[in-house]
């Protein structure tokens, strides 16, 4: 007997519209647009280094030569990285003097990683 693949996906053996259902879930679906913007959002989070800067962005505002010293990067890396998270408004930034300061935007950023963790760690 041949062993099944838990991750399998079973499809149904009959095929059977249920509309009403389907109207249902039609007219909670979010707009393309909207669609698109969300699957933009979460593809910033598919990068292990922006990830790590986030992280570092938890605990304290820090200025980009603190995040390239403490990511083992260059300040161009980081830049390039940091500017995609702006772009995305995960985070913002201040000048003081000669020096730029990154922060989280807001909360919502931690919420999203606190939950992605969760979701990670039932596993």
């Amino acid at each position: 007997m041949a062993e099944q693949n838990v991750y399998e996906v079973e499809c149904c053996e009959e095929h059977l519209v249920h509309s009403e259902l389907l109207q249902k879930v039609d007219g909670k679906m979010p707009d393309n647009q909207e669609i698109s913007d969300l699957s933009d959002l979460f593809k910033v989070f598919g990068d292990a280094t922006r990830l790590r800067i986030l992280f570092v962005l938890f605990e304290s505002e820090v200025c980009v030569c603190d995040l390239a010293e403490i990511l083992n990067m260059t300040q161009s890396a980081i830049s390039h990285q940091l500017k995609v998270l702006k772009q995305s408004k995960l985070v913002t930034n201040r000048r003081e003097g000669k020096s730029i300061f990154y922060a989280l935007a807001d909360n919502h950023v931690r919420s999203i990683i606190a939950q992605g963790r969760e979701h990670i760690e039932e596993g």
